[in-house]
């Protein structure tokens, strides 16, 4: 009896690893973690937004992602009588809060479109919920991935073409 419960342990396990999806080839390429590099251009409508940016993207075999980038290298520390965020100033929680950029959820990969999607799940800019952050994608070797912004800024798409506000990001071994 022992053996047959095992042997029915072992089929339900192989029946449920093989039910599981495995990323294909191109999401693969996308798994990992990745560091920016640079930023070309600006978001629309927003001039001299970054300087000397940081930042870093995750992307797991589940479909989930994360992002966060540093917006501005010379980050002020709140003031030396603050013990950090609940005693710091409006101003100094404000300063921050302009200096960050961080969102999470998952994405989708769309071959065809040549676009992956960021399905927002929160995000440090309230309201964001349920949103999708949608991007261009191009590899470049295996170790760089471009991510290009599809939108204008004002609510439509841009062309590829017209794009100039581009993030590139290298992977971390």
């Amino acid at each position: 009896m022992r053996r047959f419960s095992a042997f029915l342990l072992i089929l339900f396990c192989l029946a449920v690893a093989s039910a599981t999806p495995r990323p294909d080839e191109l999401t693969r390429k996308f798994v990992g973690a990745w560091r920016l590099v640079s930023i070309e251009g600006n978001p629309p409508g927003r001039v001299n937004f970054y300087d000397r940016p940081t930042g870093l993207i995750m992307y797991d075999p589940s479909g989930r992602m994360c992002v966060n980038i540093v917006l501005k290298a010379d980050r002020k520390p709140f003031a030396p009588y603050t013990k950090g965020l609940l005693t710091a100033t409006t101003e100094e929680k404000a300063a921050a809060f302009d200096t960050y950029a961080a969102y999470f959820g998952t994405y989708t990969i769309d071959a065809k479109a040549g676009t992956v999607s960021h399905h927002l799940d929160d995000n440090l800019i309230p309201g964001r919920q349920g949103t999708d952050n949608v991007r261009w994608f191009e590899f470049q070797g295996d170790n760089r991935l471009l991510l290009i912004p599809i939108e204008d800024g004002k609510g439509g798409v841009l062309a590829r073409k017209d794009a100039t506000y581009k993030l590139l990001w290298e992977r971390l071994r």
